[in-house]
């Protein structure tokens, strides 16, 4: 059954209370003009009224938003039941939270695989990096020290959509030895705010050391996920594998439009200590570029011949890490596996 379309009246409340979000918070007060302008411009030449008034004019309007330059955090979004008012809204708040906590957990907090690959090579793929203090930060801590005695290690963000930057520099603190680094900052435009993400002093367990790391990206790989292969790469910690990513740099909050509508508009921007840059709009240009399906097999052949490489021990005996290696390596070129399914 379609939708029927909004009358005249209740449009130009939604377009004017996404104006006014739009110049009081997006980052950038000079693009939140043209795309306000653009808006009402639409609206004007009547191009939201045939839209009805569920997916499709959330869509059109989210079109209309990322229309200027292209921002992914930028959107508008339908519910078919309706969103509380301000009043409600506090509440509503803490039963979301509640909720996107229990899927955090129910997503053991982002992680969903960590295991040892053949030649000693760790392998960890993250989906999404859940805030520390939720319990991610115990989840993280435990695969990390299981994989603290691999040779070389490879984080899969294939499919990681994004996440706390807390939750980016606790994972990228056992990656580095020696003094606390600045890996990232973000810029508040409401607050006029510059807050610092910088790798821990302490770490429970140990550090990976010098040892070679390999992330693969896609695609796929946003926000978050951007943040921790970008700032590796800068600091030329990680060879980077696989495609160049979405482009998401902008982090922001939710606002309710009109009882059925909700926009998101970011309110921060990424700081990169070393370029002054970020990834918006661009995305991650990884080192090595080969397609997602071939960013695992890719990054385990050269973290085999680095182990290969590097290894000081005869191929024989009763376990020859060597010999495991050289085996794996083999494997990859006469059959184009991997080490796992």
């Amino acid at each position: 059954m379609a939708i029927p379309p909004m009358d005249t009246v209740t449009l130009y409340e939604i377009v004017r209370n996404l104006s006014e979000r739009l110049k009081a918070c997006y980052v950038f007060p000079e693009i939140a003009e043209e795309i306000c302008e653009r808006l009402h411009e639409h609206l004007v030449d009547g191009e939201y009224a045939d839209c009805g008034q569920g997916e499709s004019l959330a869509l059109t309007l989210t079109e209309h938003l990322q229309s200027v330059n292209h921002d992914e955090h930028l959107w508008v979004r339908w519910y078919p039941e309706p969103l509380p008012d301000h009043k409600g809204s506090m509440l509503q708040n803490q039963e979301r939270l509640v909720e996107f906590r229990r899927k955090a957990k129910l997503d053991n907090y982002g992680l969903h695989k960590v295991e040892r690959l053949p030649g000693n090579v760790g392998y960890i793929d993250i989906r999404y990096f859940y805030r520390p203090s939720w319990g991610s930060g115990d989840t993280a801590t435990a695969a990390m020290n299981f994989l603290a005695n691999v040779e070389a290690l490879i984080f899969d963000l294939c499919k990681c959509r994004g996440g706390n930057p807390g939750m980016v520099a606790l994972i990228s603190s056992y990656l580095f030895e020696g003094e606390p680094l600045h890996l990232n900052s973000l810029y508040w435009r409401e607050e006029d705010l510059t807050q610092q993400y910088w790798t821990l002093p302490y770490v429970p367990g140990k550090r990976v050391g010098d040892k070679p790391i390999y992330v693969l990206t896609s695609k796929d790989t946003f926000s978050a996920g951007e943040e921790f292969a970008y700032n590796l790469q800068t600091r030329q910690r990680a060879t980077l594998v696989g495609e160049t990513t979405n482009g998401g740099a902008h982090p922001g909050s939710p606002y309710r439009l009109h009882p059925h509508f909700e926009v998101f508009i970011p309110r921060g921007r990424a700081i990169n200590p070393i370029t002054s840059q970020n990834w918006e709009g661009i995305g991650v240009v990884p080192d090595i570029a080969v397609s997602g399906e071939q960013a695992l097999k890719t990054a385990y052949g050269m973290a085999l011949e680095s182990v290969i490489e590097g290894s000081r021990e005869p191929a024989s005996g009763a376990f020859s890490l060597l010999s495991e290696a050289q085996t794996a390596l083999k494997d990859i070129k006469e059959y184009g596996t991997a080490g796992r399914n």
